[in-house]
């Protein structure tokens, strides 16, 4: 069955001057305009093209590779900004409109956002939700600990960063237990740490069971950071220095970089330590 706002696999069943036809099943016959032809595309060939309305509500198929389809969370940048609301790049040459009345706050071009797909109900239109909440699965989760998930993150809190799980719930990973550099929109992968009594669900974006930093390597990795990603001491350092700048001992320093160097957030030098990208 073709749906609207996805990727279908249709039949071509006519050629006419403006483009070709397609068996859109239960939608009917659908244009795919002359623009998205290729060559090679002939009558009988069945193709993966996207399904949409244009601007007089008539169904449209295109060969443009969308960033999301219906049903999708996704982080999209707006190109501008009009008296019905924001228009977001989002793979075709027609924009996805995000209304005014589906913003939580006021959208602003040039900034990108995550947002939801959804076929608005009035309109029948592909249309864009910062309302994340309202889209989200409201079954009981049925993840188990320590599962490998996908994560969008979404927005930073109080407590940590909200991110989006296999497209389906939101999860939290707070702020004590992250160690590396996260940002909106960024896609990662993650693990299940808890599902609460509430069905709100805790994430890790390291495995439990598994080398974690402690304090004493966060520590280091913060100053790292601040002092522009390198800094002049590593194993070979004198204690006293080792103590003075980072309040801890020699033993605890060399355990602390040589776990930070296992898991990749940095490389030892003769001159100092280094932070990975």
């Amino acid at each position: 069955m073709a749906q609207l706002g996805q990727i279908n696999h249709l039949k071509i069943v006519r050629k006419v001057d403006f483009g070709f036809y397609l068996d859109g099943e239960n939608l009917g016959e659908i244009l795919m305009p002359k623009r998205y032809i290729f060559p090679d595309m002939k009558i009988g060939d069945t193709i993966d093209v996207m399904v949409y309305l244009d601007g007089e509500e008539r169904l449209l198929a295109t060969t443009e590779i969308p960033f999301a389809q219906v049903g999708d969370f996704a982080y999209l940048k707006v190109n501008k900004i009009e008296n019905v609301g924001a228009f977001l790049d989002w793979g075709l040459s027609k924009e996805l409109l995000v209304p005014f009345s589906e913003q939580k706050v006021k959208m602003e071009e040039g900034k990108s956002y995550v947002v939801h797909v959804y076929i608005d109900k009035i309109t029948d239109r592909i249309t864009g939700s910062m309302k994340l909440e309202k889209f989200i699965n409201k079954e009981k989760p049925e993840y188990t600990i320590n599962q490998e998930v996908d994560l969008l993150i979404w927005t930073l809190t109080d407590v940590g960063y909200k991110a989006i799980i296999n497209n389906q719930h939101i999860g939290v990973i707070y702020k004590n237990e992250i160690f590396r550099k996260i940002s909106n929109g960024q896609k990662m992968k993650g693990y299940i740490k808890k599902i609460r009594d509430d069905d709100k669900i805790d994430l890790t974006l390291d495995k439990i069971g598994y080398t974690k930093i402690d304090s004493f390597a966060q520590l280091i990795l913060n100053a790292i950071e601040k002092s522009g990603g390198f800094l002049p001491y590593n194993d070979k350092t004198d204690p006293e220095i080792i103590y003075n700048i980072f309040g801890m001992s020699k033993k605890v320093f060399k355990q602390s970089i040589g776990n930070l160097f296992k898991q990749r957030y940095i490389e030892i030098t003769p001159e100092g330590i280094k932070k990975l990208s």
